[in-house]
């Protein structure tokens, strides 16, 4: 827009500070949305205008999305109270309130509701919840149903959201961010099963293949995390030098903490023959190597190394088979230390 379809409007904004700028393009986007409307129109007089006009761009995966972009600016005042929309519901505890708001949203024209459910969504916490109001508001589950009665947006704003999570799903080594990627995992439950819990889908439905989709690929990242597991915590509990303390013993927790995850979001995901036998599996490793450290503790001198070493298996015990079981461990360490 500054440098073709209004110069002389945008680069008059350029020495304000970000606020007024933003309240100023606010007061210049009727201009601006007119002047794209009719370079668009005049780009399909013929090829050639076309051409230029993807090459303006920057290319046809630019131009496809145009659409898009121009509704998002022309609606761009309301997002916002699409996102305080999405914030209200996590404050209403009834359901007929819940599908009262629901009822509130626009819904004539399917691109704008499509732009403003994804706003919302994005903000709503307990996503089953709005599903539910959906069905007894609509009065049936069903793909066709939820689609005729225009609210096919909705259902698309989660999928999407769920999407979205994946990417922060990805990443290996020791020093990944095992918390974005747990939080991700959990998003993604919660999203995934608002929708599978609720929607009947069509046998060859769009949506039936998106959430197939979906839970392929972050299984896929679960499983890449998960991956050498059982080396991983042998290795970390087993070390005879502290040379790879550190890094052994955060690739031990990352996938720990992965695996209990994974557990608790097992019901979105394709992975119910690794999770299982490989929580059964770690517990049995976890358990004997914090047994042998006992009583190396109890037999050898209690080293930095050592006690180190123990107190990585008293956490790993402890988010394997609870704080009781850990707090035997712990007590075990205080009698060791206090012979020092």
């Amino acid at each position: 827009m500054k440098r073709d379809l209004a110069p002389d409007l945008v680069a008059a904004l350029a020495g304000a500070p970000p606020a007024e700028q933003a309240e100023s393009l606010d007061g210049l986007m009727g201009t601006l949305l007119t002047r794209a409307r009719d370079a668009i129109a005049a780009a399909s007089t013929s090829e050639d205008a076309e051409r230029r006009m993807r090459v303006q761009l920057g290319g046809e995966d630019v131009v496809s999305r145009l659409p898009a972009v121009l509704t998002a600016l022309r609606c761009r005042a309301v997002i916002g109270k699409a996102r305080d929309f999405g914030r209200a519901t996590n404050a209403m505890t009834d359901e007929a309130a819940l599908a009262g708001a629901l009822q509130s949203m626009p819904l004539q024209d399917q691109t704008v509701a499509g732009l403003l459910m994804h706003a919302a969504m994005g903000e709503v916490q307990q996503p089953a919840r709005i599903m539910s109001a959906l069905i007894r508001l609509v009065g049936s589950g069903s793909e066709a149903a939820i689609g005729r009665a225009g609210y096919a947006p909705l259902v698309e704003a989660l999928l999407a959201h769920a999407q979205n999570q994946l990417g922060a799903m990805e990443g290996q080594g020791p020093f990944r961010d095992i918390d974005r990627a747990c939080a991700a995992l959990e998003r993604f439950h919660r999203l995934s099963r608002a929708v599978t819990g609720y929607v009947e889908f069509a046998p060859l439905g769009r949506w039936t293949g998106v959430v197939s989709g979906l839970t392929r690929h972050a299984s896929d990242r679960v499983a890449l995390h998960l991956r050498d597991m059982v080396p991983t915590l042998s290795r970390a509990l087993r070390g005879d030098s502290a040379s790879d303390e550190h890094e052994s013993g955060l690739e031990a927790f990352n996938a720990m903490y992965m695996l209990a995850t994974a557990r608790d979001c097992r019901d979105s995901l394709a992975l119910n023959t690794l999770i299982d036998p490989l929580w059964q599996q770690v517990g049995q490793v976890i358990e004997h190597h914090s047994e042998r450290q006992r009583e190396a503790l109890r037999t050898h001198e209690p080293t930095a190394v050592r006690l180190a070493r123990y107190d990585r298996a008293v956490r790993l015990v402890e988010l394997r088979f609870g704080a009781e079981h850990a707090e035997i461990l712990r007590r075990a360490r205080e009698a060791a230390t206090r012979r020092l």
